[in-house]
Parts: structure tokens; C-alpha cells; sequence
């Protein structure tokens, strides 16, 4: 049969080959990962838990289970892992489910910080909705604010303390999170999503030895299928003996039904991936390729929010040329062929909607096999659209932002600069496959 969405397949494909994708939240899978996605395994209802099912024929999908804990296990020397949450937001929902109850407060890095939604941003989040948030920031240098930490601690008494990010360029430090976490009797959870990889390869400090849960999504410097895990360390299962038991009745039936098998079977094998010496030749180069992008930017005179990146990441503070700029270097840059975010920047002077940054990275890229000789060119592509595009300032008028918006998207679809720069992306991006390994 065939369906239009096949089509349109082919054109993602097309696009994914010719251009440059510098989201850093955002990988390609090995084509080992990407074929167990189409398999049969998405057939099977598998709620429950391997040996333990609500519905019978789970024979091989246990034995499938099993290996990806065991696997992750293995990966990070810790003895319990989960990996039925089907995203990490309802990962992180599940560590609150087993952890805390409704009204107790929690601890999180602001998401105007770089830190993520679930960790106790307020109002709009079910961790903020139904917890009680409290937020930290950063400090002058655009680091975590350890003495803010401390204190808000203290004063709040959180449940749950999260050390983790989403948009923060720079090293977390667990040992500092665990002084604080036992100082107030907090547990300590660590969302390490965006530097899984780069913890596995050796390129950042493990929060294993420090913290009492760790949670991740499966898809991003990880390099596996769009899913999440949850693991329990030592540390963690000291304190309590039952957390494990206790996160796998928060997944099920606190909050989900069955798993998403193929998921769990595309975990196994990325973790098997990142078992293998060439993972953390791969983890390397994300950040000898972040330092070489960072440091090529800087030289053009474009600002990153705390001069430069110790991870796979770094934040393009545009506030030198105009507040709320992101929006239009964003469009700008996906019509000259490279796909980033807009972001807000630390004590960000617009707003979340119309924010002052981009977000880019460095891990995409990577697995494509780009290197340094790249990172200059992307770098200097980046200058020229920005330059291109600075004096398009948003209006100080918020009902003009809309129609001054969509104005400038029609002007820059057309733009020939824009578009000769797209031409010289396709050129270079299509020389690369999209997984090299």
C-alpha cells in the first residue's frame, strides 16, 4: 500500500541528510537501534514486570527486559534499573510518585536557568502543580549558585533535591548536591538526560557515588531510542531498601500501563553500544567538538552565556544586539540549513515566548562523524546569520510581536543571504551519513 506518510518519511530522511542538526537534546540512533523499532515487539501488551505479567506470551519479551536492566546495570555499576518509564517526564513523575507526597516541597535548578520543567517548575508542571517548587539559580558567572543552594535548603527542607539541567553549558558537581542533600536530610536525585554519554564516556564526573536515584532519557548523547531509565544506587538502596520496589509500582499502576517493548529492546542495544571502546571515542569528540564551536564563536564576538561550554552544550546570549532575538536567529538559521532551539539566557530581560538565546550542541553533529574542521564552518555560518539578522528587533509592543513575527519569517524565507548559506550547509552535510558510528 502506499501512504502519503511514506512520502513524507522520505523527505525527513532528505532533510536529516542535508542539514545540520545543532539541537542538543536531539541524536541519531545506530541502525541496530533503528531496526528493533519496526519489529514486532510493538505487538505485544506486556504489563507488569518480567516473570510477573498481566497478560501471558512474555516469554522473550522478559528475556528482552531483563537484558536491558542488566546491561544498564552493568553500564553504570548500579543494582537496580527501570526502563518502562516512556519518556523522561514521566520518569521524573515517577521518582516524585515514590518519593515524596502531594504538598512537599522539592528542590530544582529554574528553568530560566537551565533547568528542566519536572524539577519543580511551578504552576504549569505537575512537579510544580502538585509539589511544593522551590527554585535555585545561578551565580554571577553564570554557574550553579551553591550558596543559594544551602540556603534555600535550609530554610525549606526540601523532600527531594534534583541536580540536573537542560540548558546549562557547565560540570555538575554531585559531591556538593550530596553535602547539602545530607545537611537537610533531602534525597538526592540526578536527571544527568543531556550527559548520559558523556558520563558513560568518561567525559563528565558520574553522580553515581553521590546521589540516590538517577534518572535519564534514552535519546539524547545516549544515543538510544526515544524512552528513559531510572536507576538506584547503592547509596540509594541503603537508605531504603525498598526505593527500587517503590519506583516500579510509581511506573506501574501508579502511572502507566504496559511497556513500549520495542523501546525496551532499542535500550538494550544502545546500552551494549556504549559498552564498546568506540563510545567513549565518540563521547570525546562531542566535547573536543563543543570546545573547538565555543571557542570559534567567541572569536566572531558572539556572547555565550558564561563564556563557553565544559559539556556538549553552550547558550548564545544575543542580549548585546537586542532583547528577544532568539525567535528570528532561530527561523534565520533553519532556513540557512541549521536547526537549533531559541532559549532563554540567565535573568532573561523578555520573555520564555520570545526568548534572548540559542541553544546548540554539539552531539548530532558528532555522530555523523563532523569534527573539528566543521565546528569552525558551523561556527562561522552561525556569525553570518546572526549579522544578517540583528537588527530585526522585536517590538516592545506585545500585540505587534505576532504579525511582526510572521512578517519577518516571510522575509527571510526569501532572503538571498540566508539562502546561499544553505547551499553551502547542504554541500558540506551531505558528505556525512547520518550515523558514522
Amino acid at each position: 500500500m502506499s501512504d502519503i506518510i511514506f512520502d513524507l518519511i522520505e523527505q525527513e530522511d532528505e532533510r536529516l541528510k542535508n542539514l545540520i542538526g545543532l539541537i542538543p537534546s536531539e541524536n541519531h540512533t545506530s541502525p541496530q537501534v533503528s531496526a528493533v523499532l519496526s519489529s514486532h515487539l510493538s505487538s505485544k501488551y506486556s504489563e507488569g514486570y518480567p516473570g510477573r505479567r498481566y497478560y501471558e506470551g512474555n516469554q522473550i519479551i522478559d528475556q528482552i527486559e531483563n537484558l536491558a536492566i542488566d546491561r544498564l546495570k552493568s553500564l553504570f555499576g548500579v543494582p537496580f534499573a527501570n526502563v518502562q518509564a516512556h519518556s523522561g517526564s514521566p520518569a521524573n513523575s515517577a521518582i516524585y510518585f515514590a518519593l515524596a507526597e502531594p504538598g512537599d516541597t522539592v528542590m530544582g535548578l529554574s528553568l530560566a536557568a537551565g533547568g528542566h520543567l519536572t524539577h519543580g517548575h511551578p504552576r504549569v508542571t505537575f512537579s510544580g502543580r502538585y509539589f511544593n517548587p522551590v527554585q535555585y539559580g545561578l551565580d554571577s558567572n553564570a554557574r550553579i549558585d551553591f550558596d543559594q543552594v544551602r540556603s534555600l535548603a535550609k530554610e525549606h527542607k526540601p523532600k527531594i533535591i534534583y541536580a540536573g539541567t537542560t540548558a546549562y553549558p557547565f560540570v555538575l558537581d554531585f559531591a556538593k548536591f550530596r553535602e547539602i542533600a545530607d545537611e537537610v536530610g533531602a534525597w538526592l536525585i540526578a536527571d544527568i538526560s543531556h550527559i548520559t554519554g558523556l558520563v558513560i564516556g568518561g567525559e563528565h564526573p558520574s553522580p553515581v557515588p553521590h546521589v540516590d536515584a538517577i534518572m535519564s532519557t534514552t535519546h539524547k548523547t545516549f544515543r538510544g531510542p526515544r524512552g528513559a531509565m531510572i536507576l538506584v544506587t547503592e547509596r540509594g538502596l541503603e537508605r531504603d531498601p525498598k526505593l527500587g520496589a517503590n519506583i516500579d509500582k510509581a511506573i506501574i499502576p501508579g502511572l502507566q500501563g504496559g511497556p513500549h517493548n520495542a523501546i525496551t529492546a532499542g535500550i538494550a542495544i544502545a546500552a551494549a553500544e556504549a559498552a564498546e571502546p568506540e563510545f567513549k571515542t565518540y563521547a570525546a569528540q562531542v566535547r573536543k567538538n563543543a570546545d573547538v564551536m565555543a571557542s570559534a564563536l567567541m572569536k566572531r564576538d558572539i556572547k555565550l552565556v558564561g563564556d563557553g561550554t565544559e559539556n556538549h552544550l553552550m547558550l548564545i546570549d544575543l542580549t548585546n544586539h537586542s532583547d528577544g532575538l532568539g525567535t528570528q536567529v532561530a527561523y534565520a538559521m533553519d532556513v540557512a540549513g541549521m536547526y537549533a532551539n531559541r532559549n532563554t539566557v540567565p535573568d532573561e530581560p523578555c520573555s520564555p515566548f520570545y526568548p534572548s538565546g540559542i541553544r546548540i550542541g554539539t552531539p548530532l553533529i558528532t555522530t555523523r562523524g563532523m569534527k573539528e574542521a566543521e565546528m569552525v564552518k558551523i561556527a562561522d555560518w552561525i556569525a553570518q546569520v546572526i549579522d544578517i539578522v540583528k537588527e530585526h528587533k522585536l517590538p516592545e509592543e506585545r500585540k505587534e510581536r505576532g504579525k511582526f513575527v510572521a512578517a519577518f519569517r516571510k522575509q527571510a524565507d526569501a532572503n538571498e543571504q540566508l539562502l546561499t548559506i544553505r547551499k553551502e550547509v547542504i554541500a558540506t552535510a551531505s558528505q556525512f551519513p547520518i550515523f558514522a558510528g
